[in-house]
């Protein structure tokens, strides 16, 4: 799980290195939760494809939607108003 951290250079760490580096390692499950992303989102990144530094399966959702880990070992974890808070206007 990370949390981005402010500043362009941090971002595109957060949002894109990782995000690759991840998938390329077999992570099963990456989970971003980005505050400078709109409103704030949780995003959860499953089944890497380390051949191309990616994920198969990437879920988005503003803050105060629930979102649950389909696997790994945080299988049936949810993110949700209790971490994030509610939506933000």
């Amino acid at each position: 799980m990370e949390v981005a951290s402010p500043g362009h250079r941090n971002l595109e760490r957060d949002r894109m290195r990782k995000r690759r580096e991840y998938a390329r390692a077999g992570i099963p499950v990456y989970v971003l939760i980005d505050d400078y992303d709109g409103q704030g989102s949780v995003t959860l990144f499953t089944v890497p494809r380390p051949d191309k530094a990616d994920w198969e399966d990437i879920h988005r959702v503003p803050y105060g939607t629930e979102i649950t880990s389909p696997e790994g070992p945080a299988k049936g974890f949810v993110i949700g108003e209790a971490i994030t808070g509610p939506k933000r206007k």
